[in-house]
């Protein structure tokens, strides 16, 4: 062989090793291509799959405080009239008393004293809880405060329109109108 022969095969041997060079550059860079793109999609799947569980971990969370809100209220709502409950067992133990005292009493002043002490301490437990009446005779008569049973002739000129007679009292709890007052309107 020639030393012309041997230079071509040289160069052809080179010229092949710089097409294997760029072909395995290029293949080096679809291939991290390749392995950037599978790189982030599995990075995606592993923050979906993470906000999926904190989603239901949260969800899970809402509903057991749901459910146990629900509980309590219900536990608050069966224990809310407790105390008043006791503060009126106390007038209880005095309607009991004084019946007992009253089959041997002869006393009806003392009969009467009782009864009117033991209303007045009932009356004040329920005060004390926010009870209060709401007035209603010779005020104007209100639909949103008043409950009209009937309608009379005004037996002056000032009670027109006005609540002449209360018939049942009415109470307000807080300053919420609990019972409305049942009222007879002068017409």
């Amino acid at each position: 062989m020639s030393t012309k022969e041997t230079k071509q095969e040289i160069e052809e041997q080179e010229v092949k090793n710089e097409a294997q060079t760029e072909e395995n550059i290029d293949n080096t860079k679809e291939s991290t291509v390749e392995t950037d793109e599978t790189s982030i999609i599995e990075k995606l799947e592993a923050e979906k799959k993470d906000l999926n569980d904190k989603f239901l971990r949260l969800f899970s969370d809402f509903d057991n405080f749901r459910k146990r809100s629900a509980k309590e209220k219900l536990e608050i709502t069966k224990t809310a009239s407790s105390g008043v409950i006791k503060e009126l067992l106390s007038v209880v133990d005095d309607f009991d008393r004084a019946i007992e005292n009253n089959e041997k009493s002869e006393d009806i002043d003392a009969i009467k004293e009782g009864f009117s002490l033991i209303h007045n301490k009932f009356y004040n437990i329920l005060k004390n809880k926010g009870l209060a009446e709401v007035e209603a005779k010779g005020e104007t008569f209100d639909v949103d405060k008043h409950e009209a049973i009937t309608q009379i002739p005004a037996p002056t000129e000032e009670l027109k329109g006005k609540v002449v007679d209360v018939i049942e009292k009415g109470y307000a709890l807080n300053e919420t109108i609990i019972r409305f007052p049942k009222v007879i309107v002068g017409q």
